[in-house]
Parts: C-alpha cells; sequence; structure tokens
C-alpha cells in the first residue's frame, strides 16, 4: 500500500500534481496525518487589529475576518472582475494539497499572506500572490480522534490577529502560532471531559484582546458552550454554557436556572442535552456583543430527551452575550423544543436596514428550520421570519409571539414521517452573502427531506442509550434503510437552489437550480457578481441582478468551501478551496464530481487572463470486485445491516454506498477483505483515522456487518455484470 503523503506540490500553468494512491479499507478518516516539516516564512506579521477590523472600508483589498469584516456580510467592494470582464477569468495558479477529505475553510488575506485550514486542522500560510508556500503548521491530531467527528475531519478556517494565528483542532485544543514562522506561541484544551466526543471544527473569532471558540457533538451527546481566552496569553477569560447540566449541582452561571426549568425529565444532563456552538460567532463592534449559534437537541428527539415538553432553552438560539463576562444580554429561539435537528448555528450577517419605516440596527440568518430570520441585534426583538425554502414541519413564525405554528403530524410521535427541510436544513454550514445595497441575501439554500422515526424501543419500553461512543441523534438508524425503502414513494424531491432572497419581504428576486442540493457557500461583489461553486465540480459567476450564468469553471471536484476575493498589486483574486462531504457523508453521490472524478484537495486561485490548467480528470474506477463468500442467512445479513446503520453508515454511506470523499467498503480489493475483523476491531490503523470499536461492538457483530457489506457488494456486483436486474438493496423479509 503507498503512502499518499501530505507534500505540498504548488503547479504553476499545466504542471501536473503528484498522483496520490488510494488507501483500502481505512475509516471516515482514514488519511494519514505524519507531520512535515517546511521552511518558515519571513517577515510576515499577520498584523490585523481591532483597529484595522473597524476602518476595513479602507482595506477593501483585504479579507480580514471570516466573513470578510466583522460584520460576516461576505460582500466584497472590489470591482475589477465585473460582469463586462469575467469572462476572461482564469485560473493563475494551485496547489494540491495531498488530501481527498471534506475541505471547507474561509481564508484569512492580510498584507499579501493567506492564511487557511485544511484537514486534520492543518493550518498553512501561503503567498496570495502566486501561492508559495510560507509555512504549515501540522497540531497533529489523534488519527483516531476522528471516530468522535460527525462530518468528516473537517475545518472551517482561522483568525488572525496581532501577529498570531489562531486556529481549534479536531481533537478540542486552541492553537495561537507566530504569523510569521508558524511556530506554536501556545495551546490550551478547551474540552470540559475528553470522555464525552467533543470536536471543534469551526473558525475561532477575535475581539478585544480575545478568542472566542465553541465546540461540536451534540449527535454523540456532549453539552454545548462557548469560552473566551485572553488572546496573548490564553488564559480561559469565560465560558458560557448553552444548556443546563445536573439540576442537583449548583448552576454555572444564572441563565441556566431559568433555562433549566423549560427541561423536563431525568436523562438530559446524562446524554449530553445538546446545544452545541459549532459554527457562527460574531462580534458587533458598534453595540459592543457578541452573537452565537447555538445547536440542536441531543438526541434530536424531544420526545425522548426532554418527555415531560418544555422549550429546552437554549438550543437552536441566537444569544447575545456581553464579550467580557459572558452573561447573556437577550436571546432568540428560533425553534422552540427543536426536534428536527435544526440548528441556529448557520452565519449570521450584522447590517443596517430600514425596516418598517425605521432605521435598524439588525441581526440576519437563516437556520436549518427554512425560515430566515432578521432580529434586532439591541434587544433581539423579532422583525422578520419568511421562509427561504420548503418547509412542511410549520405554517409560519407568528410575529408576535416569535413562535412557529408547527403542523400537526410532523413531531412523529406516531409514524414515520417526511419532514421538510430534514436534517441537512433548507441551510446548513454554507456560507451566504449580504448585498445591503440591493436588499438581498444569496443563499446556497437546499430542499431536502428527511424521513423521521422514533426508535421502537426508546419509544415503548423508554430506554435511553447514554453510551458516549455511540453517535444516537434519536431517530430510527438500525432499520433506516428498511424504513426508506418501504416510505420511498412518498419522498420529496431533493434540490439545491442559490436564491437571490429578499428578507423583509421574503421575495425570491430569482434562482438558479442545482441537480443535487449539497453545494458551496457564496460570495458577492460590487462587480456585479456572484460566485459559488458546487457539486458538479463547477465554479460559476452569475450576475447578481438576474441570477443568468456568466463565466464557469470546471475545478473537476465538487466544492462546499465558499470563495473569497482580495487584491495584490493592483490584481483581483478569486480563491476556493476543493473537496466536498462533511455532513453530507449519508448520500449516494453518484451524480457529483467527486465521486466521479475523486475528492481532490485543492486550493484554487483566480485572476483575469490567467491560463493556468488543472491536470486532466481520470475517472475513479468503481468496478466491484469480486467479494469474499462470508456466508450468512437471510436473518443475519438483515441483523448485520442494522449495526452497520447504526454504526457504519454515518461514514460509509446508507446500502454500503459511500459518498465521494469516504472510502466504499463494497469497492475493497478481494486480496485485503479478509483485513475487516482486525480493522475494525483491534484498530489496525487507529493511527491514520479508523479507531478501533471494540468499545462498542462484539467479535460476532462485526461478523454480521461484514456479512452484510460483502453481500451488498455481491448485489452491485452482479448488477455491473448484468447477472442481476436491480439490487434489493435492503433484507425485507428477516422477521
Amino acid at each position: 500500500m503507498r503512502d499518499p503523503g501530505v507534500a505540498i506540490e504548488r503547479r504553476r500553468q499545466a504542471l501536473p500534481a503528484l498522483a496520490t494512491a488510494l488507501l483500502w479499507l481505512l475509516s471516515a478518516c482514514s488519511e494519514p496525518a505524519p507531520k512535515v516539516e517546511q521552511p518558515a516564512g519571513e517577515g510576515l506579521a499577520g498584523a490585523i487589529t481591532d483597529e484595522r477590523i473597524r476602518n476595513h472600508a479602507e482595506e477593501p483589498d483585504a479579507w480580514l475576518a471570516h466573513g470578510r469584516t466583522r460584520d460576516e456580510q461576505r460582500f466584497s467592494p472590489l470591482t475589477d472582475i465585473n460582469r463586462d470582464n469575467v469572462a476572461q477569468l482564469g485560473l493563475a495558479w494551485s496547489i494540491d494539497l495531498g488530501t481527498k477529505r471534506t475541505q471547507e475553510s474561509t481564508p484569512i488575506v492580510v498584507d499579501g499572506v493567506m492564511y487557511f485550514t485544511s484537514t486534520w486542522s492543518r493550518v498553512y500560510a501561503v503567498d496570495a500572490k502566486n501561492g508559495d508556500l510560507l509555512w504549515k503548521y501540522d497540531p497533529e491530531v489523534p488519527g483516531a480522534w476522528a471516530r468522535r467527528s460527525c462530518c468528516d475531519v473537517v475545518n472551517r478556517g482561522v483568525a488572525v490577529y496581532e501577529g498570531r494565528v489562531y486556529a481549534g483542532t479536531l481533537d478540542g485544543r486552541l492553537i495561537a502560532l507566530d504569523a510569521a514562522t508558524g511556530k506554536l506561541a501556545w495551546e490550551v484544551d478547551t474540552l470540559v471531559d475528553r470522555s464525552r466526543f467533543y470536536t471543534i471544527t469551526g473558525a475561532p473569532r477575535v475581539a478585544n484582546g480575545k478568542v472566542f471558540i465553541g465546540n461540536g457533538g451534540a449527535e454523540f451527546g456532549v453539552r454545548g458552550y462557548v469560552t473566551a481566552y485572553d488572546a496573548s496569553s490564553g488564559e480561559q477569560v469565560w465560558r458560557f454554557f448553552t444548556v443546563p447540566g445536573d439540576p442537583a449541582e449548583p448552576f454555572e452561571h444564572p441563565e441556566l436556572e431559568a433555562a433549566a426549568k423549560t427541561w423536563t425529565g431525568d436523562k438530559w444532563w446524562e446524554i449530553g442535552a445538546g446545544g452545541t456552538v459549532w459554527n457562527s460567532i460574531v462580534y458587533d463592534a458598534e453595540l459592543d456583543q457578541l452573537y452565537i449559534g447555538t445547536g440542536n437537541g441531543s438526541p434530536w428527539s424531544r420526545t425522548i430527551r426532554s418527555p415531560g415538553g418544555g422549550d429546552n432553552l437554549y438550543l437552536s438560539s441566537i444569544i447575545a452575550l456581553d464579550p467580557d463576562t459572558g452573561r447573556m444580554k437577550w436571546y432568540y429561539q428560533t425553534t422552540p423544543s427543536d426536534n428536527w435537528d435544526y440548528t441556529a448555528t448557520q452565519d449570521m450577517a450584522l447590517a443596517e436596514m430600514e425596516v418598517d419605516g425605521k432605521r435598524r440596527k439588525v441581526l440576519l440568518q437563516a437556520p436549518k428550520n427554512g425560515f430566515f430570520y432578521v432580529l434586532d441585534r439591541e434587544d433581539g426583538r423579532l422583525l422578520r421570519a419568511h421562509p427561504y425554502t420548503v418547509v412542511t414541519w410549520a405554517s409560519h413564525v407568528d410575529l408576535e409571539t416569535g413562535r412557529p405554528v408547527e403542523v400537526p403530524g410532523m413531531d412523529y410521535r406516531d409514524a414515520a414521517t417526511w419532514v421538510m427541510p430534514g436534517s441537512g436544513g433548507g441551510h446548513n454550514w454554507q456560507a451566504m452573502s449580504t448585498d445591503v445595497e440591493a436588499g438581498l441575501v444569496y443563499i446556497p439554500s437546499q430542499e431536502t427531506p428527511m424521513l423521521f422515526k422514533l426508535p421502537d424501543e426508546w419509544l415503548h419500553d423508554g430506554a435511553i442509550d447514554t453510551r458516549k461512543a455511540r453517535w444516537k441523534p434519536g431517530i430510527e438508524l438500525e432499520g433506516l434503510g428498511k424504513i426508506f425503502l418501504e416510505h420511498a414513494a412518498e419522498a420529496p424531491a431533493a434540490r439545491g437552489v442559490l436564491k437571490a432572497f429578499d428578507p423583509l419581504t421574503g421575495e425570491t428576486r430569482w434562482s438558479v437550480e442545482h441537480p443535487y442540493y449539497w453545494n458551496g457557500g457564496v460570495l458577492a461583489t460590487a462587480g456585479g457578481l456572484v460566485f459559488q461553486g458546487d457539486s458538479q465540480g463547477m465554479l460559476t459567476a452569475y450576475d447578481k441582478d438576474n441570477g443568468n450564468k456568466l463565466w464557469a469553471f470546471d475545478a473537476q471536484v465538487s466544492m462546499l468551501a465558499p470563495p473569497i476575493t482580495y487584491r495584490i498589486d493592483g490584481v483581483q483574486y478569486i480563491a476556493i478551496l476543493t473537496g466536498s462531504g462533511g455532513s453530507d457523508l449519508w448520500s449516494q453521490g453518484a451524480a457529483t464530481a467527486s465521486y466521479r472524478y475523486g475528492n481532490h484537495g485543492r486550493l484554487l486561485a483566480f485572476a483575469l487572463g490567467g491560463t493556468g490548467s488543472l491536470p486532466p480528470a481520470e475517472p475513479v474506477d468503481r468496478t466491484v470486485p469480486e467479494q469474499l463468500d462470508v456466508g450468512g442467512t437471510e436473518a443475519e445479513i438483515a441483523q448485520g445491516e442494522r449495526l452497520f446503520t447504526s454504526y457504519c453508515a454515518a461514514c460509509h454511506g446508507i446500502f454500503a454506498m459511500a459518498s465521494s470523499g469516504i472510502n466504499d467498503l463494497r469497492l475493497v480489493p478481494t486480496e485485503r477483505q479478509a483485513l475487516f475483523e482486525t480493522v475494525v476491531l483491534d484498530g489496525t490503523f487507529a493511527a491514520i483515522g479508523m479507531a478501533a470499536f471494540d468499545d462498542i461492538l462484539s467479535a460476532d457483530d462485526v461478523a454480521l456487518i461484514e456479512k452484510y457489506v460483502r453481500a451488498r457488494g455481491e448485489q452491485d456486483r452482479l448488477v455491473q455484470a448484468g447477472r442481476l436486474e436491480a439490487p434489493r438493496m435492503t433484507w425485507l423479509d428477516d422477521e
């Protein structure tokens, strides 16, 4: 087996990248992460200060913060690339990052240097003019930690502040690096309990001498919080928990005493409760407030999580905090008693708009639940809540009470129910862009149904799975494949839609439909353009007035990360990271570029007159090899399917059909299939991502899972050979 390596190979023009060998039979996080020393750069300051960010209008060429500026509008005033000349845009330079995993980072560009993260929380500094590597820092995340991540070994970026680069690591550390050399200045452990499956995938934010970071892991039953650290020393300044802990213990801060009254039952603190702050954090310099978006409940089902009802504060909420003390100023809950994984962690933008004849400072968000919210950010008052995608779980949001009006039967208590948006949301973390002058937001929206069903043993027997090591959203997992097939005829269609949306009127000014729902973030510019990378591998520039396609580049790989733009020496660039996956790990992405050609992780930069090119795209060979005969009765294979869906499908796909960046177990070469048990139970590849499951699976369990995987592989091998008309996909007669 060849080592895929991690050395950076910079390509100019048409120079081909070094080929990377595919490692078979590794887990969802199977890419090795050895540390590679790189030469340090000279003279890099990273001198972003509070004053520079406040005066961002004087630096239109830079991208100083996660959303370009602290208002996180992701709208650039640059006009060098515009409607009239965008057809001349071409590849200026590219970097092959040596990864097949999901890339989600937003780069920061200051003083000619670009800072960004890639997979495994690696941090890079490159010359933003030509892509030359200045330094790289590998935090050496333990490979086995990848099992603790719900959605791949992703990272959404860095913060740069007063000569340092800050990043969170998958295993829960916050690191501070010297911006000039990449050397470690300090690191702190942000986790309150390392026995639980916490991760960090979001980008930190910085302001007023502090670094703010949250965490992920609600699907594994963790408790959410956000923490502020001193930017110079790493000392903890304050911590705000988003949900209450054990009510028999003292509350960490007063806000939790009120929150605890909205929870019922006697188990929520054992299973974690959720409410993680895994993405959006925004600092408001005008009002000196910090806004955080909180995540879903754990488990998803409120019937299980809080059986006596209650709003379950502060799940799925937007919360304003005092950035100096961490005390709450106000909150608004988008989805009281969240039941569908409707996080409010999606990016928030700050703006000033005229609402009802009055000039207001507003906060804008399109969370997962399908409604677009306009809040007065001084007090959290709800001003608007229009649906921006197909919504079936609620009829509308009552502006007087601020509460959604739920549609009867959508709580899936009594039967399996298709709900829109599904758990993927009407909009996920992929960034939107806000065009204040046009009064529009450009949203990478999606129409994503999900079939929700309560697990029978949890609903009828009152059993709650409190194990820390199991992915447990609180909906039916073990029989999900069977349930999907039984209800497939009722399933609404899924698609992606880029929308120019008026947040005050709820009008869609224009829209562009994508054939696959999981697409990239958005950038709008004063040049009259909206840029988006999509699942088909196309980076496209649209006319922001009407959505007409003006330019497109075939990147040969699906994209999720948002584009950015900056200018150096009078040349404007558009840059984007490539590679899809993330929380689309359950999909069968045969329609996507990454599935067809491989999930190549690159950084691409474009400029007018660019003449570069990428290596020719080579289709991935997805011929299913002959499977080992491991036998198995119908009942054993059916039980193997249940176990696979519960423990393996989140990474390797429902029906054992993996999506773009995940190893497809049906395609493991015949001679390596015999390694199955040692990989799963002994952790043969733990160092490179596939941790052992011996804490939660027995040898008999693994044998059943392998029987199912081999049976699925044999089905599809026969289909490819023309000897089977259609696979059964699941074993329905297993009673």
